[in-house]
């Protein structure tokens, strides 16, 4: 397959998967309802609520890899535009942007197991 449409395609779906997470995450917090297990509550759509929330959290998995599979395809554009904005300090800048996103994964993670 030619680069550029499997570029396309990698976006496309990339696009399909955030909407998809965007809108599950919505569906979670405002309109499938928090009933518990023998409330009979909690269901949308045949499925129950934490079906839809292991349904989030699988495509926020998919959108991840392929989240890192478009950067690694851009990778030259990256790197020539870290240069082209940071000048000679322009690794710096490439380490700091990764230090700062995994410190913002690391906070994250642990606001969640809290």
């Amino acid at each position: 397959m030619e680069k550029n449409i499997l570029k396309f395609t990698i976006n496309l779906l990339l696009f399909i998967d955030l909407c998809s997470v965007g809108m599950i995450g919505l569906l979670l917090a405002f309109v499938i309802p928090r009933g518990g297990p023998r409330s009979g509550d909690g269901y949308f759509l045949w499925l129950h609520r934490h079906d839809w929330a292991d349904l989030h959290l699988y495509l926020a998995l998919v959108f991840l890899l392929m989240l890192f599979v478009h950067v690694s395809f851009n990778w030259k554009w990256v790197v020539q535009s870290y240069k082209r904005y940071f000048g000679e300090v322009w690794r710096k800048g490439l380490l700091l942007t990764a230090v700062a996103w995994i410190f913002v994964l690391l906070v994250g993670w642990t606001l969640a197991k809290m």
